[in-house]
């Protein structure tokens, strides 16, 4: 017995540095395209040169004096707020009545809903442009808005789920014992102890909504185009330098967003 401990622990030892390892290594291949991009953002040159012969801040005046890419990201802050916003109406709705209820089938329920964060994009976007076609969606907003909301929904039922676990129904019918309404418990009971999860699941769907490329390909017209659709295009359709200052751009205001329920919980936690 005290043989296999000590084996067990020799193991865990060993495990120990060549999991750090593996784990640097991987944040490396994930952070180098970004350690590539963002320096080439500042690049004095009229083509993409790494490392940049010379600094300056041309392709940033260049995104911020064009109108098709000023108009591109306007879209896809309206997009991804009114989806976001959508999505974590209904995916809170959700987690709730996955988490409460007990029907047959409840499994069965949440692998649905969790489909359109498993099946690969190329899939979604596809059955997307079908109906929507069909339903003359194809091209508006309400269409964008839709189909990045079915997106989004399955990060808020998550996030909301988590925080749900650690939920004390007791509180509940305390509340309920000195005689607040279930609307009252929801509002001043409920929703303040589950506020981290759902701002979360907010982010998180604003997150993937904004950075979605596939479905808005299928969706796109030349009145209405996201700001990733405009990155695409610039690449495939003319060499212009100016995606590497959009790309940074993305970059930064992902990562702080992302990072915003990191805080929130931290927060949660301590207090």
């Amino acid at each position: 017995m005290a043989d296999s401990v000590i084996r067990v622990a020799r193991k865990e030892r060993t495990l120990g540095p060549v999991l750090r390892v593996w784990v640097a290594l991987v944040g490396f291949v994930l952070v180098a395209p970004t350690l590539v991009v963002i320096p080439m953002s500042f690049g004095a040159g009229s083509t993409f040169q790494f490392p940049p012969e010379g600094w300056s801040l041309r392709w940033y005046g260049e995104f911020f004096g064009s109108k098709q890419w000023l108009a591109s990201l306007a879209n896809s802050v309206q997009v991804a707020l009114l989806a976001a916003a959508v999505a974590t109406v209904l995916g809170v709705a959700a987690a709730f009545g996955l988490d409460r209820a007990r029907f047959r089938g409840r499994g069965a329920v949440r692998q649905l809903l969790m489909a359109p964060m498993i099946l690969p994009g190329i899939v979604v976007a596809v059955a997307v442009y079908g109906v929507f076609l069909r339903w003359q969606l194809n091209g508006t907003m309400l269409g964008f808005v839709l189909a990045h909301t079915v997106l989004g929904v399955p990060f808020v039922i998550t996030s909301v789920q988590t925080s749900l676990a650690g939920y004390d129904p007791v509180m509940e019918r305390a509340a309920a014992s000195l005689g607040a309404s279930r609307f009252t418990t929801l509002r001043k009971v409920v929703l303040p102890l589950i506020a981290p999860g759902v701002t979360s699941g907010f982010v998180f769907a604003f997150a993937t909504s904004f950075d979605e490329v596939v479905i808005a390909l299928f969706l796109q017209t030349p009145d209405i185009k996201t700001l990733p659709v405009k990155m695409y295009e610039s690449i495939v359709l003319e060499i212009d330098p100016t995606i590497a200052a959009a790309s940074s751009l993305i970059v930064v205001f992902t990562t702080v967003l992302l990072l915003v329920p990191q805080i929130l919980r931290r927060r949660s936690h301590h207090d």
